[in-house]
């Protein structure tokens, strides 16, 4: 078994729709870090999804909705911190604004 830490989401712009961040391709992936910075003039909200395999983000598997981030704030999200994907598992998002949050993540892959 091998472990190995990765930047899983490297910095980039949350969309504003449902889009797929990171899958964890023939792995079990540990996240540790889960980070959204509003970089706009205006509030943005955030919704997190943690998808199974073979699954599709849905409110089933929403573990975070509508978190308001106002301007400047950087928030760490504590309900995905700590989380585990199994091999095939996603992390979707959907921010209420495109380009207005910055969104970075990283884990430990397991093989």
């Amino acid at each position: 078994m091998s472990v190995t830490p990765k930047n899983i989401i490297p910095r980039k712009y949350a969309e504003n729709a449902i889009t797929t961040q990171y899958t964890a391709t023939g792995v079990r992936c540990i996240i540790d870090k889960f980070t959204a910075t509003n970089i706009s003039a205006s509030p943005v909200t955030l919704d997190v999804y943690l998808v199974a395999s073979g699954g599709s983000a849905t409110d089933a598997n929403r573990v975070v909705k509508l978190r308001t981030l106002v301007p400047n704030e950087s928030y760490t999200f504590p309900s995905v911190v700590g989380q585990i994907l199994e091999a095939g598992g996603f992390i979707a998002t959907n921010a209420s604004a495109a380009s207005a949050l910055v969104l970075s993540a990283s884990g430990r892959e397991v093989a």
